[in-house]
């Protein structure tokens, strides 16, 4: 039987990120299907992993250790290793090798996330400079994936790798509910949610510039921020207007709300893939979001798009949904749209790609 690794190292110990919600994912739903081995550094790290999936424990990805990875690997007789990520330490593999590129958003914004070391961060922004270091780590592999068709055609257009590149899409955590909601609450504000970081790429700012002209909204920010970032994002609140911070917010919480609110909400100039979207999606509340390339993808147009440089047009947007037919009706085509996007058909297709790198 093949022997399929995953490297689990880059799931957090305390919430998910992206990244490490599609690896703890795709491991959940590939174990059901074929037996999996899995890469971590921290006991911690189990807590958002599936249980009942076998463990090794190995060096963090930072360690000067990564460079002797493979050897560990060998020891477990590795047929297959999947890495959530595009690096993956050791040298002289005899193993087949995969990696992910989720998108190139940081080469146009260089910014490193806050939460690594500082040396990282400086390897991180030096990397991004240029594109041969990503050639480099990409044409280590036998196979590329990543996330969807709009960053697949970048990949191609950059010309990044020579190796074959497959789409494992994203999917919805959130679970699908019958029906849809009216986006009100008895006596109160009609909520808006914005999940996702706040890098300035992201562009919350014209999220809470727009908030000027919706009255009767809230804006809901559930995810954790710095003090200082929270501090400058409170600063450009128009007054009067209504805007929460959750600094983080709990599995449950998070779907309480998304199915009460009227809306999930983006103005992001630049996205890999954009996993709220389809959770949104999925649980039958409406997508407004800006006009870009990969939302149109995702939603496949079954969204409420405008322009990510204009407040105003982000509030037209999200008055428009407040018509009931609309709302009706964009709420069934994008629930529709998100069957296509399942855990289990993604883990389908690695293990196909896994099956064909091994015979």
């Amino acid at each position: 039987m093949m022997n399929i690794v995953v490297d689990a190292r880059w799931t957090r110990t305390d919430t998910h990120d992206g990244i490490s919600r599609y690896g703890a994912s795709l491991i959940e739903a590939l174990h059901r299907l074929h037996p999996v081995t899995m890469l971590i550094h921290d006991e911690r790290q189990l807590r958002l992993l599936p249980a009942g999936v076998p463990h090794v424990m190995v060096n963090s990805p930072f360690s000067p250790r990564e460079l002797l990875l493979s050897r560990t690997l060998h020891r477990l007789h590795a047929d297959v290793v999947f890495s959530p990520l595009q690096v993956i330490g050791g040298f002289r593999r005899n193993y087949r090798l995969i990696l992910t590129l989720h998108d190139l958003i940081y080469y146009r914004n260089p910014q490193p996330p806050a939460f690594l070391p500082l040396p990282v961060r400086i390897a991180w922004r030096l990397y991004h400079k240029a594109y041969w270091p990503q050639r480099v780590l990409l044409n280590r592999a036998d196979a590329v994936v990543t996330v969807s068709e709009t960053t697949k055609k970048l990949i191609a257009g950059h010309r990044l790798t020579r190796r074959p590149v497959t789409v494992i899409h994203n999917a919805p955590s959130v679970p699908a509910r019958p029906g849809g909601n009216d986006g009100q609450e008895p006596d109160g504000p009609r909520d808006l949610v914005y999940m996702g970081s706040f890098m300035p790429y992201k562009n919350v700012e014209v999220l809470i510039a727009g908030m000027a002209f919706l009255p009767g909204y809230r804006l809901h920010l559930v995810s954790r921020l710095a003090p200082e970032r929270e501090a400058e994002l409170r600063a450009m609140i128009p007054p009067g207007a209504d805007v929460v911070f959750w600094r983080g917010i709990s599995e449950s919480d998070y779907q309480d709300l998304l199915a009460r609110a009227a809306a999930l909400v983006t103005a992001s100039r630049d996205e890999g893939f954009g996993l709220p979207v389809i959770e949104a999606m999925n649980a039958g509340t409406p997508v407004v979001c800006s006009s870009l390339e990969i939302f149109h993808e995702v939603t496949g147009g079954h969204a409420m798009f405008f322009d990510p440089s204009a407040p105003e047009d982000f509030a037209a947007a999200v008055s428009k949904v407040d018509d009931p037919g609309l709302r009706a009706d964009l709420v069934s085509s994008a629930r529709d749209r998100a069957k296509d996007f399942t855990w289990a058909h993604s883990a389908e297709r690695l293990l196909d790609l896994m099956r064909s790198l091994a015979r």
